[in-house]
């Protein structure tokens, strides 16, 4: 059995760090979860989400999935996101692609019969359905990177139109779903808002 005890030594390191630095951190987190965001990530081990937009625990409900999809038949992001939003009051819903996804450039590749392979089945689609497009772009890479945008584009829409979010705007309360992207080689966020318009629109990006 591989031994782990380094790690336990590091989660005592962190958590006496945190307590020096903001006295009575945990015994707040113990008594409430009160985030403030909803985040809809890939699980890429380089993506952590409160790392990378600065947050401690406590402000961020996360969600991850291999190529951050939102799949109406996926009751876990589902239920997530009916609990980020009518249980704990969650307004902002981020889904965070980034460039350089496994599973993105996996689902431009040839089907090897792996059950991940039917999990990006959704992707695939997303490609056939841009197939102009991305055959227009002869950098492979490119073509990749062009993808995950699509791909995040097209997450956002698909929790814009879920069940739980049409019902809530209905009722009143507001809603706002954002589609970012993250890049590993500089850390930095950027937002795609005006590609989500068009692929909410159907129309050519």
């Amino acid at each position: 059995m591989t031994d782990l005890s380094h790690l336990l030594q590091q989660n005592r390191e962190w958590a006496a760090r945190m307590e020096a630095e903001r006295p009575g951190f945990f015994r707040m987190l113990r008594s409430q979860q009160r985030p403030r965001y909803l985040w809809i990530g890939c699980s890429d081990s380089r993506v952590p989400a409160n790392e990378i937009i600065g947050l401690p625990p406590g402000e961020v409900f996360v969600h991850r999935n291999v190529a951050n999809l939102v799949v109406h038949s996926d009751l876990n992001a589902i239920s997530t996101i009916e609990f980020a939003t009518r249980v704990l009051g969650v307004t902002d819903i981020i889904v965070c692609g980034h460039y350089g996804c496994g599973g993105i450039k996996a689902a431009l590749e040839p089907v090897q019969d792996r059950i991940v392979d039917h999990w990006l089945r959704h992707v695939r689609d997303i490609a056939k359905f841009y197939r102009e497009e991305l055959e227009e772009i002869e950098d492979p890479a490119l073509r990749v990177r062009r993808l995950c945008e699509l791909n995040v584009a097209t997450q956002v829409v698909h929790v814009q139109e879920s069940p739980v979010t049409v019902e809530l705007r209905e009722k009143g309360q507001d809603i706002r779903v954002h589609g970012w992207i993250y890049d590993v080689a500089d850390g930095l966020l950027r937002d795609i808002t005006s590609l989500v318009d068009k692929v909410r629109a159907r129309e050519p990006v």
